[in-house]
């Protein structure tokens, strides 16, 4: 939940307003003698706003420093990964002291209404992740460790005052599960929204998530608050049913497809101002055949319009060709054979749309992040009984 506390600050050092809310930084200042309130806060807007820190803040007030670029121009411009140092402080078991770890984040340029372009940044909230979805490269590193809030903005104020990415929209998508670190993300949720900071509508975040029960039940009350409720939701679903979804995604096995359907339905406010998100990856000979539409179709017809009592839209599917991660065993999937599988499911009344694939070449499309190095050590976390993170 949004951070009334301080958050403990290194002894004699000053803290950061990456990982605090303006009241929080402003009341660290004052309680080390840094500064007074009002020249806290002036500071704080002047380091979001304008990317200058404050000469009192010293080095640690800057995020982590970027250590790689990777470009690929697409038609709408430049799709940007960048990877940011972190520290191995807290990392898992038979990681090496000295281990340089990486934090992988993408800006993603995109054609707004009316011709604008606009940028999404793709951010992680863990180095790792512990789910095991077999079609993702970030789950073959395993869980090394999770983000706290000030390593999740700090990629935000990389982007924008780094690399200077006007960026508009902030989606939880890149390395980790965001409900395995979910007092993390919305901490940091609170402070790319807030209006002394980067200011960011709550409209233009989005949290995905492979669909943990449990942490979607506490994100939905996070979400029913004053000022969070167009917080944007996506659920990656990738399957028509449980056999192909526990297959691809070891979650499924102890929180199967109708449950997570439940606790979705139950999330405040669908169909009244926000839509959730069904990603669904579409891989070549598992998931792509008519009859997957079709039964992925009846799955979420309590989303759709005709399926609800009221008559409101309370979802639609974003299709994701597959991106094939490192020694992937299945190829990226024909173009007719994502269209074929669009056309299906619009047929079936779904709301659909086609992510385009940027990044794809420079291993920063969607499910294609993680570190090589750190995969090939095979260290996996496992975050909740019953959930293997081996495929």
């Amino acid at each position: 939940m949004v951070a009334d506390r301080i958050r403990s600050p290194v002894p004699d050092a000053p803290p950061s307003p990456l990982g605090l809310t303006p009241a929080d930084f402003a009341q660290a200042c004052a309680a080390l003698g840094v500064a007074p309130r009002s020249r806290a806060l002036d500071a704080y807007r002047a380091f979001h706003r304008a990317g200058q820190p404050a000469s009192w803040m010293g080095v640690a007030a800057l995020p982590g420093p970027i250590v790689r670029e990777l470009r690929e121009d697409v038609p709408e411009g430049t799709t940007i990964k960048f990877l940011q140092r972190v520290a191995a402080a807290g990392a898992a078991p038979r990681l090496p002291a000295d281990a340089a770890l990486h934090v992988e984040s993408v800006v993603i340029p995109m054609i707004g209404r009316g011709g604008a372009r606009t940028h999404t940044l793709c951010v992680s909230s863990q180095v790792g992740c512990a789910m095991g979805c077999a079609f993702c490269e970030t789950a073959q590193m395993g869980l090394v460790r999770s983000l706290a809030p000030a390593e999740i903005v700090g990629q935000w104020w990389a982007a924008r005052h780094v690399l200077g990415a006007p960026v508009r929209n902030v989606v939880f998508m890149g390395m980790g599960e965001p409900l395995d670190n979910l007092d993390a993300v919305l901490d940091a949720v609170a402070i790319l929204t807030h209006h002394d900071g980067p200011g960011l509508a709550m409209s233009r975040i989005t949290i995905s998530t492979v669909g943990r029960i449990d942490g979607l039940r506490r994100l939905a009350a996070a979400m029913d608050r004053p000022g969070w409720r167009r917080l944007g939701l996506a659920v990656s679903v990738n399957a028509p049913n449980d056999a192909i979804r526990s297959a691809i995604m070891p979650i499924n096995r102890a929180m199967p497809m109708s449950d997570l359907r439940d606790a979705v339905l139950a999330v405040p406010g669908l169909g009244r101002g926000r839509k959730v998100c069904f990603e669904y990856v579409l891989i070549p000979g598992v998931n792509d055949e008519p009859s997957h539409a079709d039964e992925l179709a009846d799955y979420l017809r309590p989303f759709t319009a005709a399926g609800s009592s009221d008559g409101l839209t309370r979802g639609m599917v974003n299709v994701i060709p597959y991106n094939p991660r490192r020694d992937s065993p299945w190829p990226a999937p024909e173009e007719s054979a994502v269209e074929r599988f669009v056309e299906r499911l619009v047929s079936r009344g779904l709301f659909v749309r086609r992510r385009r694939t940027k990044g794809r070449t420079m291993m920063g499309a969607c499910g294609q992040l993680g570190t090589d190095e750190i995969r090939r050590r095979r260290f996996v976390g496992v975050s909740s009984p019953g959930v293997s993170a081996d495929c």
